[in-house]
């Protein structure tokens, strides 16, 4: 237990400064890392609900910066999106979906350097596409940040407003993850958090804000990406490689 314990403040305090940051990295670096240490429905479940504190902290930090009219045309489809998740993750076996979760994680960083040839789109529809994508992988895998990147790219998104609206739109994507997940039963699927590493995460996320508040000012956003594509990298494949053993039967400690 103390090693997850030190595992979860870790990645949070890392998280969150990253997200601090460039805007992104609490989800990103949670899912790979909480999979691993206390498994796949767990470890997402624990992301979810990690992600809605450091929204609240974040929003109320870059509340001025918000852009509340492109928040309104992505959150209503975050709940579309959310619901067919939680069902998958009811039904599917643990080893299945850290298949899943470590594939979609690493096709996510594959697509990312080609977001910048895709042409512009239309704000609204590209809302839409964006907050059903999105709540389905925040809801399944814990990250939807590529589903917002592609969104920001084909309606030309300005970083400052895009990195600030990111939080109340990843505080409704943790909202409703948490609440479809219940409501389904998938929160209750294996072995829940524990308590001990939940309130870790918890209590490691105000500090994380302050660690970011003061890396923001000195690191770009580009670099804070950069650490978290590589955190995302080892994470994944390892919940790849080891979804694989327990899938052919052969374990992966």
């Amino acid at each position: 237990m103390e090693l997850a314990l030190l595992v979860v403040v870790g990645a949070v305090l890392l998280g969150v400064t990253l997200q601090r940051t460039s805007g992104m990295g609490t989800g990103l670096v949670l899912s790979p890392t909480l999979v691993l240490a206390i498994g796949p429905v767990a470890g997402i479940l624990l992301t979810n609900m990690t992600t809605v504190v450091s929204a609240v902290f974040l929003t109320f930090a870059v509340r001025a910066d918000i852009d509340w009219g492109r928040y309104a045309r992505i959150a209503p489809a975050v709940v579309l999106g959310s619901v067919p998740a939680a069902l998958l993750v009811h039904s599917v076996g643990s080893g299945w979906l850290e298949v899943i979760i470590g594939s979609v994680l690493l096709a996510s960083l594959a697509a990312t350097p080609l977001l910048h040839r895709l042409g512009e789109v239309p704000v609204l529809p590209a809302g839409l596409v964006a907050g059903l994508l999105g709540g389905f992988l925040n809801t399944a895998v814990g990250v939807a940040a590529a589903a917002m990147l592609a969104y920001a790219q084909v309606t030309r998104w300005e970083q400052k407003a895009f990195a600030a609206t990111l939080q109340p739109i990843f505080l409704t994507m943790g909202l409703t993850s948490v609440a479809t997940k219940v409501l389904v039963g998938a929160a209750g699927q294996g072995q829940p958090p524990p308590w001990p590493l939940i309130l870790a995460a918890i209590g490691s996320v105000p500090l994380g804000v302050l660690l970011g508040g003061a890396v923001a000012r000195r690191v770009p956003a580009r670099a804070a990406r950069r650490v978290a594509v590589v955190v995302v990298l080892l994470g994944a494949t390892a919940t790849l490689v080891r979804g694989l053993g327990q899938v052919l039967g052969a374990p992966v400690p």
